[in-house]
């Protein structure tokens, strides 16, 4: 009984060795069609890249941002690996995280993936007195890039964190003690930090970043400089205007070196504009308007660009003020039609507003060259502006004129609205600074978006994009 049983047994296993034998043979086989089939998609990638790129043909924008078919193919089969980049954004009026993630398509270029987009409030300049508090805030949107990046990939994912015009105003003792919490909070983050991670953002890097991510989102990278767009980012502390300049030459001998800049994206050289102004961001510029007229270090300002109706708190920059309409109140005689009692309606005079701001536009800002013919994409506060007016819709932004932002303006003027005091203000300032400052012609069409392709307009995605092609 014991022999026959050892005798079954040794069947047994001969028989579960054939059969694993038999297995190992099918594996090998599986193996061996999957390495066929990976290196067939290579072959057929390089063919059409080559072939396509070589008559303009491809069946796919080789400067598209989004993944082709054949990305995803490759994606799915373990070919090609993901690539993370963390941003902070510190702006003056809220702090953002943007969490990207990217892989290297068939074609050599960058494609995004996807993307996290947080915002808290208020900017870090507010805490020039509590700089701790001012990490710690930062600390909230680093808890939240962690959720969207793998935990492996965190070591190998580099972090910058950026504070922008807020801090560029800041005394410099008070800018560099932030700084000091923060490069504390990015060395105890899991993320790559490296030495210059942590930094106050020059702003031209603001304005070719932004002017990057828009172009790269509309896919409009890669060919000649009159195929891309201009970009207009009003932020709350400083403003920038960036534009590729037309190849001619006697273009390129009229505007002023320092503001042109040698840029290669998707292996073409572009001479680029960009102008970034300090001060002239919306709050920035708001706080320089109402302050015209007023004592110097006044902290309850009356100014002509405020309906007389209004008095309330604005704070900036680590300041509390007290808004108020001019000392003699202007009003405009409504007459009530039949059965109605007539009134006399407070009001902003729009002519005495205008003379104010054009005064602060007109000796801050270098008038661009080359803009003319361009189409120009404009965020940020020209966004958030033209949404609270009813220019645009929320959702899906839209295309004005300049000369909606004027009449706009005039509208915001001529009535009171205690909901929205500085409307008249912000939009006279935007309508100067578009027309006296960047000499754009009323009819001059504006795309106004906060997001394309669903993803956010912000100078973020340019340095994300930056430091990895860089490595860093």
């Amino acid at each position: 009984m014991d022999g026959s049983v050892r005798h079954r047994k040794r069947g047994d296993g001969a028989q579960s060795m054939s059969s694993r034998n038999a297995q190992l043979s099918h594996g090998k086989k599986t193996l061996g069609f999957q390495k066929v089939f990976i290196i067939l998609i290579g072959v057929v990638a390089f063919f059409i890249i080559v072939v396509g790129s070589y008559y303009q043909a491809l069946p796919w924008n080789v400067y598209s941002h989004g993944t082709s078919a054949l990305d995803n193919l490759a994606l799915s089969l373990g070919i090609q690996k993901h690539t993370h980049a963390v941003v902070i954004d510190a702006g003056s009026t809220g702090s953002r995280v943007l969490a990207f993630t990217f892989h290297q398509s068939y074609d050599g270029n960058l494609k995004l993936d996807r993307e996290l987009f947080v915002e808290v409030k208020p900017g870090l300049s507010s805490f020039s007195e509590n700089p701790k508090k001012g990490a710690e805030k930062l600390e909230e949107l680093l808890e939240k890039a962690k959720e969207e990046i793998p935990q492996d990939s965190w070591a190998s994912t580099p972090l910058t964190i950026k504070a922008t015009a807020g801090l560029r105003l800041l005394p410099p003792d008070k800018a560099e003690a932030i700084l000091h919490e923060v490069r504390e909070l990015c060395m105890s983050s899991p993320f790559h930090c490296f030495n210059s991670s942590v930094s106050i953002m020059d702003g031209v890097d603001e304005g070719l970043f932004s002017w990057f991510t828009v172009n790269f989102l509309l896919d409009r990278l890669g060919g000649h400089a009159d195929h891309t767009v201009a970009a207009l980012d009003l932020g709350g502390g400083s403003t920038q205007i960036t534009f590729a300049l037309s190849e001619k030459e006697e273009l390129l001998k009229k505007v002023p070196l320092k503001f042109v800049h040698q840029v290669s994206a998707f292996h073409t050289n572009l001479s680029v504009y960009t102008n970034s102004l300090l001060g002239l961001g919306l709050m920035a510029a708001r706080q320089g308007i109402l302050q015209q007229g007023n004592p110097k270090s006044s902290k309850i300002l009356k100014s002509p660009c405020i309906n007389p109706i209004i008095s309330s708190e604005w704070s900036y920059g680590g300041e509390t003020y007290v808004i108020g309409g001019p000392e003699v109140p202007s009003y405009e005689h409504i007459k009530g039609g039949k059965g109605e009692v007539s009134e006399e309606r407070p009001i902003v005079k729009f002519d005495d507003c205008l003379k104010v701001i054009k005064d602060i536009v007109h000796h801050r800002v270098d008038k661009p060259i080359g803009l003319e013919g361009r189409e120009i994409n404009a965020f940020s506060y020209y966004y958030d502006r033209a949404v609270e007016v009813g220019l645009i819709d929320p959702f899906k932004g839209g295309v004005i004129t300049v000369e909606h932002f004027t009449k706009a303006a005039k509208s915001a003027c001529a009535y009171p609205n205690a909901d929205q005091p500085f409307m008249c203000l912000d939009l006279t300032f935007i309508s100067v600074l578009l027309q006296d400052g960047f000499l754009l012609k009323p009819k001059t069409k504006l795309h106004l978006f906060k997001k394309i392709d669903n993803h956010e307009i912000s100078w973020a995605l340019g340095a994300a994009f930056h430091l990895i092609q860089n490595g860093f």
